[in-house]
């Protein structure tokens, strides 16, 4: 999958207002709208040059070519929390219709988001949200409950339902990690009682960080069974330093990655498995999500429904949330079905 990046489109935009809570109460849906030509969808990533995000906004890039939009992406270098304001304010003064964006921080594009809405943009936050009422929809990969649960199952039937394990995430700030990362401790707490969660390190989403981690995670805790690390750029960096290391086959490794990433530490035995969803379809529904709302098929309401092209039908449930669906697993017998 290629992408390309382009300039912002300067559409122009109808003088549909944003709305605290993700619909404005006097707002009413049509689903029989048809969704205008030549709305310009702008993808604003945590990070340019993420091979995870590198998929999912090409998934969003052939969403908006088949509705006939015009399709931008745009965003820094690095994964913190401030880094996307700058591009959002752009965004903003060129006129995009809408803003489809994975928040390095709950809070810190809020301003920016509020900013946008008011002049017409429709905000969806996909992979990592912001707070619901500083943007419209929000497109989850899955439950989140569905995302930690399917990590901590896949360690514990690693480790032998006991042991230290460690948690490698992306940022600090990162709304998706910190949720996922609540949820896999009480969880394992409940239901592996004898697998202790002993400690969470970041690497920034970023390559040789997250590879630093992961060698300081082993030095300093001797008796580390496994890692978790629920970001594609950590897992792939603990995979390579687990699989030139005396601790591949000893400890554990699962997370959240793409299987182009990681196969060829399946096939070497670095990792057992992992899971994911496809990225490049929640970049296609994430882009289809914005056309929607700009339509005015929909307006962000719980039970509200859509078509999102290829995808099918889909309801926004509470607090604006879309759901993509289940997690899945890969490992050796089934990585290579999959070219993502």
């Amino acid at each position: 999958m290629i992408l390309t990046t382009a300039a912002c489109g300067g559409t122009t935009r109808g003088s549909d207002s944003g709305s605290a809570g993700g619909a404005s109460a006097s707002a009413s849906a049509n689903p029989s709208a048809t969704i205008p030509a030549g709305l310009s969808v702008a993808f604003l990533p945590k990070q340019l040059n993420n091979p995870y995000f590198s998929v999912a906004d090409g998934g969003g890039k052939q969403a908006v070519e088949q509705f006939k939009g015009k399709y931008s992406e745009v965003g820094p270098s690095e994964a913190s929390a401030s880094s996307q304001v700058s591009y959002i304010n752009t965004l903003t003064q060129q006129g995009a219709d809408v803003i489809v964006t994975s928040a390095n921080d709950p809070n810190a594009i809020c301003s920016a988001l509020d900013q946008a809405r008011s002049g017409g943009a429709k905000v969806v936050t996909f992979d990592s949200d912001t707070k619901p009422d500083c943007r419209d929809v929000f497109v989850n990969q899955a439950t989140a409950e569905g995302i930690a649960q399917t990590q901590v199952d896949s360690m514990a039937k690693q480790i032998g339902n006991a042991g230290d394990v460690a948690i490698l995430s992306a940022t600090a700030n990162a709304t998706n990690q910190n949720t996922w990362i609540d949820l896999m401790k009480k969880y394992a707490a409940e239901k592996y009682p004898d697998m202790k969660i002993v400690t969470t390190v970041y690497g920034d989403d970023q390559d040789e960080k997250s590879f630093q981690e992961t060698q300081g995670l082993l030095q300093s805790n001797p008796n580390l069974k496994g890692i978790i690390s629920p970001t594609t750029v950590g897992i792939a960096a603990a995979a390579r330093y687990l699989s030139g290391s005396a601790y591949k086959g000893k400890v554990a490794l699962t997370g959240l990655g793409t299987p182009n990433q990681m196969r060829e530490f399946v096939k070497d035995g670095t990792v057992k498995e992992f899971a994911l969803w496809d990225p490049a379809k929640l970049g296609y529904l994430a882009a289809y999500t914005g056309a929607a709302l700009k339509a005015g098929q929909i307006t962000g309401k719980e039970g509200e429904k859509f078509t999102a092209g290829d995808l099918g039908e889909y309801t926004i449930g509470k607090d604006g949330v879309v759901v993509l669906g289940d997690p899945q697993v890969f490992d050796a017998a089934n990585i290579d079905q999959f070219n993502f």
